[in-house]
């Protein structure tokens, strides 16, 4: 199975720690691994005001978040492998590991794979498929050592 990860890079890496490709194209694959066969997804890495533009554009709510699920669906009879975009906030993560007083590295890879994991069908609209969701997200996790990130403070 391949999985193609193209990273844009549309912050000050200086001012934010951010993952390698390889953490992002590992975490992409975890998620992906016996969900789909192959697939390319763009990861753009934002600053606050773009995510909070594409959240008020695409949600309607104004201001920024941690990341934004951009599902690609190609027209029929049109073979393509895109699976869509994720937009991170650096920012956002970042601040978010703090205040929940968690690994920064952890809380990038819950966002990737909880993104991932949106392009390929999965929600939290309602509380039965957001109870699938967070399991699987926990059991992924577990898999690289990460605890459970539904616990505070973990």
């Amino acid at each position: 199975m391949s999985y193609e990860v193209d990273i844009q890079r549309e912050i000050n890496d200086s001012e934010v720690d951010t993952p390698s490709d390889e953490d992002f194209q590992r975490w992409v694959t975890l998620a992906l691994t016996d969900r789909k066969s192959g697939g390319e997804i763009c990861i753009r890495l934002v600053e606050p005001t773009e995510s909070q533009q594409l959240n008020s554009d695409y949600r309607g709510k104004d201001a920024p978040t941690n990341v934004l699920s951009f599902p690609f669906e190609a027209p029929e009879g049109i073979p393509m492998e895109l699976l869509g975009d994720l937009a991170i906030c650096a920012d956002i993560v970042a601040k978010e590991a703090h205040e929940q007083n968690k690994p920064v590295l952890n809380h990038w890879a819950h966002m990737v794979i909880h993104g991932t994991l949106h392009l390929i069908g999965f929600d939290h609209i309602n509380d039965s498929d957001a109870e699938q969701m967070e399991t699987l997200e926990t059991t992924l996790l577990a898999s690289i050592n990460i605890p459970d990130p539904y616990q505070q403070g973990v």
